[in-house]
């Protein structure tokens, strides 16, 4: 088999197993004040980047910023929001902020991986208003499913945060899908020029 026909047929496998067993899910997010609610003047920007793993019950966290006006009091994730990618909500992870996080600087990155089978892991008041931690942890899972959830850096300057960020899925499913049907489509046409 010639090696472009090989490869497309690798392509449309991989997008088409995707869907078929349970792999890693990726997030990202871009924050800034301007996605905060009210928006506010931080200079601060930052990035996320969030991967959930269904099977193994972990969720692994990585965030960087820099420039914040004021120096941080907590971080963490909220959710879920009435809308996907607007509003507020209450806070599903640890409070008042991630284990380890350093509060009272500008600039920073945090890095941690979390066991969802672990109480800790959350905070309380979600883990009860869930019903239960397995029920928590599918809440959790379907809030950046649905990109309804979003890490928040709070700081002196805006104490009910200075830079957020929605997470949201990298490649999202629908991406995979294109990618199949344009993997096959140039396949066959690769094909019929024979």
């Amino acid at each position: 088999m010639p090696r472009l026909p090989r490869l497309l047929s690798a392509l449309a496998f991989a997008a088409v197993a995707h869907g078929a067993q349970a792999i890693p899910i990726n997030y990202v997010a871009t924050l800034s004040g301007a996605a905060e609610a009210p928006p506010n003047a931080s200079a601060g920007i930052g990035s996320a980047h969030v991967v959930i793993d269904t099977d193994a019950h972990t969720y692994a966290i990585h965030f960087d910023f820099s420039g914040l006006t004021g120096t941080t009091t907590a971080a963490h994730i909220h959710g879920p929001t009435a809308s996907p990618g607007t509003g507020t909500a209450g806070v599903i992870t640890t409070t008042p902020a991630f284990p380890g996080f350093v509060t009272g600087v500008s600039s920073g990155s945090y890095d941690q991986l979390f066991d969802m089978t672990v109480a800790s892991t959350f905070n309380a008041a979600f883990v009860t208003a869930q019903g239960g931690l397995a029920n928590a942890e599918t809440a959790f899972a379907a809030a950046l499913a649905s990109g309804s959830a979003y890490l928040n850096i709070h700081s002196s300057f805006v104490t009910s945060g200075e830079i957020r960020g929605f997470l949201t899925q990298v490649p999202e499913p629908a991406s995979l899908g294109l990618l199949a049907i344009g993997a096959l489509g140039l396949g066959r046409l690769r094909a019929c020029r024979r």
